[in-house]
């Protein structure tokens, strides 16, 4: 057993665990989020994902010895149900969800990808999303959500941006 730090939604989280453990199963079970989710267990389907210095990753394959002391993001993370994130706004005003399983790496896919890219191309956006699988059917509702929100971003920075001009 070693003792590690992460910085998880902002909080810092000391944990005693195996090195090898799967950030996954720190995540939930030690922290006791429910963003993250096992799915597959391979890294392939995506619902375990997190944010982890800015990047998607698969927290079913990370071992958490490689993310000590970084800044590690889920779904909780990003908004709250008074204040939603841009994007799981979007996703809100879509209805772009169904059984919802596969919602948390969609959501940390796309944020982290526009994070990156927030003047992506259609193309480049669905290649981006092509490493998450959705079995509901629920794609065009996704995309639509997830295409609008680099424009919202922008609008809302642009509008903070002019606040500070105008105060």
């Amino acid at each position: 057993m070693s003792v590690f730090t992460l910085k998880v939604n902002g909080q810092s989280h000391t944990v005693d665990v195996d090195p090898t453990t799967p950030l996954l199963y720190v995540l939930s079970d030690d922290l006791a989020l429910k963003g993250p989710k096992f799915g597959c267990g391979l890294g392939q389907c995506g619902s375990c994902t997190a944010i982890v210095n800015g990047r998607a990753v698969r927290s079913c394959r990370t071992p958490v010895s490689t993310v000590n002391g970084a800044e590690i993001t889920t779904l909780e993370g990003l908004g709250s149900p008074e204040k939603p994130h841009p994007i799981q706004k979007a996703f809100i005003d879509e209805q772009a969800a169904q059984c919802g399983f596969c919602l948390n790496g969609v959501i940390l896919t796309a944020k982290a990808f526009l994070d990156q890219n927030p003047k992506a191309t259609d193309e480049q956006i669905h290649q981006a999303m092509s490493t998450v699988l959705c079995r509901c059917f629920t794609t065009t509702r996704m995309m639509r959500a997830i295409k609008s929100t680099p424009r919202s971003v922008r609008d809302e920075e642009q509008l903070t941006s002019r606040r500070l001009e105008y105060d």
